[in-house]
């Protein structure tokens, strides 16, 4: 919540528009098939941001810019947490940032 807090305060101070949203902290579980015939399993923590662009103060802006907000959020939001990779979701998509693409 700081990396998100810290995000929107720049971007107000700035004189840009920034997201409000909730979080909600959990942990993804998932499992995958091993070469030996084993099976691994681990476990993550993640942040989940359910956020608003709101109508009274963001109504205007095209949706590109809001996608690009989510986009520099969820990249901070993925290097605080060590993330490779982060799902981005707004309106009827949803796509993933790597990683390994924002480094390079």
């Amino acid at each position: 919540m700081r990396t998100a807090r810290a995000w929107m305060k720049r971007r107000v101070e700035a004189g840009q528009p920034a997201l409000s949203g909730m979080f909600t902290r959990a942990e993804v579980t998932y499992a995958w098939p091993r070469a030996d015939g084993t099976v691994g399993s681990d476990r993550e923590p993640v942040a989940e941001f359910t956020g608003e662009a709101v109508h009274a103060y963001l109504g205007q802006l095209p949706d590109a810019d809001i996608e690009a907000m989510l986009n520099e959020l969820a990249a901070a939001l993925g290097a605080a947490l060590g993330q490779e990779r982060i799902y981005v979701a707004f309106s009827d998509r949803t796509w993933i940032l790597d990683a390994g693409e924002r480094q390079a």
